[in-house]
């Protein structure tokens, strides 16, 4: 079981290779809820002829700000909401991390509904309720177990993922005139926009906590390595998962709304194989799910312990904080499954909203401003270099999300600019561009990072302090 939290992994604990990031975003992202994403485009409009260009473009773009975050993991140690004190204060990271929280609870929760219909298929069980809740314990296990255990998961869902996401695709083009139903609307702006929407905030959501699963990785790990593996991995699996989900809402239409994860079973034929999609699903969801709880846990430990200065907490405590958090989420599943794709498009699309000032103020600070040095200590002092509360920060992330207002094409809320661009969503590009602009030209005559990155001292397999390591 990990013992690590939130504290610098020492060198002496650093292992692995780059390799280990694109087996687990790989396996992390061929599973059903990317399915659901790429349909999605297709369910609200767009022609799967331009749905999955679009999408690629947008889990290009989208994967390049997570694989940039990734690369942080091996240089600093640390998890990568940690890291954001160093933009906003020791203090001040607690208003995203509120955030990121509830986004790890949403995406926890409506992955858990599509895990728990397959769980139910497996078991021969009508209440889908009872596979919820089995997958929860599934989930809690895994999460608990920690880092090792969720990367060898992710290596199973990669080899799961290719064989079961292969033969469906397969199918589709053998059960199906696929051709027949693309390619039979135009090009739409607004659509196109919609789904290079949907793949940009699919790979934007895993920024706050990618870096949590590169920090173990040896220190002199190159950063380009770091990043393509982790780039390669996300955008490959998800392009794949979600051009399956949009070529199966263009043949399906209908039928595919009401019961996706039936849907997919009744795809894959004989009831042998359709048992073996089942499986692969959960094997998919069950990946990404512990990356959920896993961060939602370090998400609450970094915003608790921002106010009474730990640094690290007993493994009892870390394992009651990540079933207590898996609880929630399942509790959120059972009351919250009706009308799962609308509200998950909705999710998807608010979240992002708010994800892409952080991503624009943590990477141009890290990259451009400090040139990706940090005081690692005072990462976990409020009296240190980062204070308490960074205003300039926090002022370019509030305006950075208040910019996006007048671009939301949400069901709660269409902006003005949006309805004159006939429903084209273009607020996520709006907040990384403005923010980052902002941020750079405020900060860079007034910034003040290290000569070099200060590591923390060396521990040695007992917490004791040894010699400095940097």
């Amino acid at each position: 079981m990990e013992r690590r939290t939130i504290e610098v992994i020492p060198d002496a604990e650093r292992h692995g290779t780059p390799r280990s990031q694109f087996t687990l975003w790989f396996g992390a992202n061929m599973q059903i809820t990317a399915i659901v994403d790429g349909a999605l485009s297709v369910v609200f409009g767009a022609d799967a002829l331009w749905a999955i260009p679009a999408l690629l473009i947008g889990n290009v773009l989208g994967g390049i700000v997570m694989a940039l975050h990734s690369a942080q993991g091996p240089r600093l140690g640390v998890p990568q909401m940690i890291s954001s004190r160093a933009q906003f204060g020791v203090h001040g990271a607690v208003l995203p991390l509120l955030l990121v929280i509830l986004m790890y609870l949403g995406f926890a929760a409506t992955g858990s509904v599509l895990a728990g219909q397959a769980l139910s298929e497996l078991l021969h069980i009508d209440d889908a309720r009872v596979g919820i809740l089995v997958f929860g314990v599934l989930t809690a296990v895994v999460a608990v177990t920690g880092y090792r255990l969720i990367h060898a998961a992710g290596r199973v869902a990669t080899v799961a993922g290719v064989l079961g996401l292969g033969y469906l695709l397969v199918r589709l083009f053998t059960q199906y005139d696929v051709g027949a139903h693309v390619g039979n609307k135009g090009f739409e702006a607004a659509t196109f926009l919609l789904a290079v929407g949907l793949g940009a905030g699919w790979q934007l959501t895993f920024g706050p906590y990618v870096a949590d699963y590169s920090r173990y990785l040896p220190r002199d790990t190159g950063t380009r390595a770091t990043f393509w593996s982790t780039f390669a991995g996300s955008v490959i699996g998800s392009q794949w998962a979600m051009t399956l989900g949009a070529l199966t809402a263009a043949v399906a239409g209908e039928a595919f709304l009401p019961d996706q994860v039936g849907f997919l079973g009744d795809l894959a034929g004989p009831a042998a194989l359709a048992f073996l999609i089942y499986l692969v699903i959960v094997v998919g969801k069950l990946t990404v799910n512990c990356l959920n709880a896993y961060g939602g846990f370090m998400s609450i430990l970094t915003t608790v312990t921002a106010f009474d200065g730990r640094s690290r907490i007993s493994a009892a405590a870390r394992a009651a904080y990540i079933v207590g958090f898996t609880a929630v989420s399942i509790g959120i599943a059972l009351a919250a499954s009706a009308d799962f794709l609308n509200n998950f498009k909705n999710f998807v699309l608010l979240i992002l909203m708010v994800f892409t000032p952080w991503s624009a103020i943590n990477l141009v600070d890290y990259y451009l401003v400090s040139r990706e040095r940090v005081d690692v200590p005072a990462l976990y002092d409020p009296d240190g270099r980062y204070g308490r509360w960074n205003v300039t920060a926090l002022t370019c992330y509030v305006v950075g999300v208040a910019v996006q207002v007048p671009f939301l094409a949400t069901k709660l809320y269409t902006g003005a600019i949006t309805k004159r661009l006939d429903g084209a969503d273009i607020s996520w590009i709006v907040g990384l561009t403005v923010t980052a602009a902002l941020y750079w030209l405020w900060v860079r005559r007034t910034a003040d990072p290290p000569a070099e990155t200060v590591h923390p001292a060396a521990l040695d397999g007992d917490d004791r302090p040894t010699a400095p390591v940097g």
